[in-house]
């Protein structure tokens, strides 16, 4: 391999362009506010919780994002998605023999043990390379890893290491020992025996059992047969063990990389698949620029997953923003859908943003450099600081903070402060985020803040003619009744109720 390609090959990530120290991102804040947890312990089930890692960052630039949703376009192709599926089947018993390696106590045993990790390793990875060559790949990433698979497997050190591997765990499955037991007397010696190794015994036919390959640890009378086998060919045995020492190190760290980094595409690929059996929707986002937001069909996501359990009902909404537009100001009664919107809302952006597709029939998503996100949020009985003190401090730094073109998500902010002064700072949260050049969606029950800016559009969570909620979201004027029904209930002064507390 070329000083040039093995550079580029050592530096190769199938997630991103550059290498991406991620083993120690934190959780961003948005996480909890838009239940992306549900989402991704629905994942981890699976695919084991060291994949949270992988969805913890976004990509930095908009070419990342376009590199990884080329990628997953191929993963999601079913020939592809079958062979790494496989892959990562055979990966795992590739690594139940290391952990079966781990448990061998003795220097022989254990060399045997560790070429037949290799010799599964070569194995599994050029079954992936024949698969890939025979699918049509039209992502850089994908062509990329193809290409330098190519290259290792076929590069005189790697096929040198799989042939001797090969060879050695060729002449060990042709051993045959002839034990024989007369007048007390145990005799073992080389011969011929018809059979493979591990075939069934049926009263006729010698039970044939590869001492090496059955279990990590040997019976006394094993170990006692592999020590005439050592004294009657050393030189093959001598071999084993130098060839076992040699190859340690076998593993390639592209390759590695690899195989934790497709779990990504794959752990959702696979939750899409089952998502869409039961009749949710995905789509592929378009990314123009020149167009603003919009989608048709979006749905929560993390909802979905809960509802494949309970049955809960999924409402799916459309959305747009017309140009000039930057920021959804949403009205309406408690427990009209308002939240889950908001939350889908921010779902959408996230998925688009790590290069997956969105839960929605289609979509348009402009790249935004990061999401920002303020959720209403209880007293602390820890620092002891009420509700209002508790956002402001969580507000203060997202304020702070260089977030210009961000999206953004706030959910119910100031309702312990009194109607004016909630009004107050709600108009100048809106005007430091459009000023900045944000886009989002500001969850609220003051009807004032949907004509605090030329830029703000005015949602609504329906009712149908009964009063009853109906979960829909639209465009159109903040209701005063709707809003004076949200305080009504929030508060507990319908007539039944005051009538019960009288």
């Amino acid at each position: 391999m070329k000083e040039e390609s093995k550079k580029a090959a050592e530096e190769f990530s199938i997630l991103d362009l550059q290498e991406k120290i991620y083993l120690k991102e934190e959780t961003p804040a948005y996480f909890q506010d838009l239940n992306l947890e549900t989402v991704l312990e629905r994942l981890t089930m699976k695919w084991g919780r060291n994949l949270r890692n992988y969805f913890r960052y976004l990509p930095p630039t908009a070419r990342d994002e376009a590199y990884r949703r080329a990628v997953y376009g191929d993963v999601k192709k079913d020939d592809v998605y079958s062979a790494l599926m496989k892959f990562t089947n055979r990966m795992a018993d590739v690594e139940e023999l290391r952990r079966e390696k781990g448990k061998v106590p003795g220097d022989m045993q254990r060399a045997v043990w560790e070429l037949r990790e290799i010799e599964a390793y070569c194995g599994t990875y050029a079954e992936l390379l024949e698969a890939l060559k025979q699918s049509e790949l039209s992502s850089e990433g994908m062509q990329n890893f193809r290409g330098i698979l190519q290259e290792i497997l076929e590069s005189a050190e790697f096929m040198q290491m799989r042939e001797q591997v090969s060879g050695i765990l060729k002449k060990i499955r042709e051993l045959r020992l002839i034990i024989t037991y007369e007048k007390d007397r145990v005799r073992v010696a080389l011969g011929e025996a018809p059979g493979e190794y591990e075939s069934a015994a049926d009263g006729r036919k010698p039970v044939l059992r590869n001492p090496f390959a059955a279990n990590p640890v040997l019976t006394e009378l094993e170990r006692a047969c592999l020590e005439v086998l050592e004294k009657k060919q050393p030189g093959f045995f001598r071999g084993l063990l130098e060839s076992a020492q040699r190859y340690e190190a076998y593993e390639r760290p592209v390759l590695k990389r690899f195989e934790k980094e497709i779990l990504f595409y794959l752990s959702f690929g696979t939750l899409q698949r089952e998502m869409e059996k039961k009749g949710f929707s995905f789509a592929v986002p378009e990314v123009s620029e020149e167009r603003p937001p919009e989608g048709k069909g979006l749905y929560d996501l993390a909802l979905a997953c809960v509802s494949l359990a309970d049955g809960r009902k999924v409402i799916a909404n459309d959305f747009y923003y017309n140009k000039g537009e930057s920021f959804f100001v949403l009205t309406g009664p408690n427990q009209g859908g308002k939240t889950t919107f908001a939350r889908s809302l921010g779902q959408l952006v996230y998925f688009a943003r790590i290069g997956l597709d969105v839960p929605a029939k289609s979509a348009n998503v402009p790249f935004f450099p990061d999401i920002q996100t303020h959720f209403s949020v209880e007293e602390s009985v820890e620092t002891g600081r009420g509700k209002l003190k508790e956002e402001l401090v969580r507000l203060a730094p997202m304020m702070e903070e260089h977030c210009q073109g961000s999206f953004v998500i706030i959910n119910e902010l100031f309702t312990t402060a009194a109607s004016y002064d909630a009004q107050i700072m709600g108009r100048k949260v809106l005007e430091h985020f459009i000023g900045l050049g944000c886009m989002g969606i500001y969850v609220t029950h003051l009807k004032e803040l949907t004509t605090v800016h030329e830029s703000v559009v005015s949602l609504r969570a329906m009712l149908d003619e009964r009063r009853l909620q109906t979960f829909e979201i639209r465009r159109g004027e903040a209701s005063d009744i709707a809003c004076a029904e949200n305080q009504v209930n929030k508060y507990r002064l319908t007539y039944e109720q005051l009538k019960e507390r009288l």
